[in-house]
């Protein structure tokens, strides 16, 4: 047998493998992650912190116009009165 065919034969036999050897081991860093199991758990649990924070929110905000209502009013009445 010739050199250069035993070196074809032998690259392309060790590429094969190879490359067969890092898609295995991609398969496996991909199945590893995988989200744990307790993930929708955590996931409700921060949306129900999301929902409060954006309840609590709504409150102060309806809080800060009420305040800027009554300081507004305010200013009005002594503009007018003065």
């Amino acid at each position: 047998m010739h050199p250069a065919v035993f070196l074809v034969a032998f690259f392309s036999t060790v590429g094969i493998a190879a490359f067969t050897v890092v898609k295995v081991a991609r398969l496996f860093a991909i199945r590893r992650e995988l989200p744990s199991p307790d993930v929708p758990a955590r996931l409700e649990e921060l949306e129900r912190g999301v929902q409060s924070l954006q309840q609590e929110l709504a409150e102060t905000q309806e809080r800060l116009d009420f305040a800027e209502r009554l300081l507004s009013k305010a200013r009005e009445e002594r503009r007018i009165g003065t």
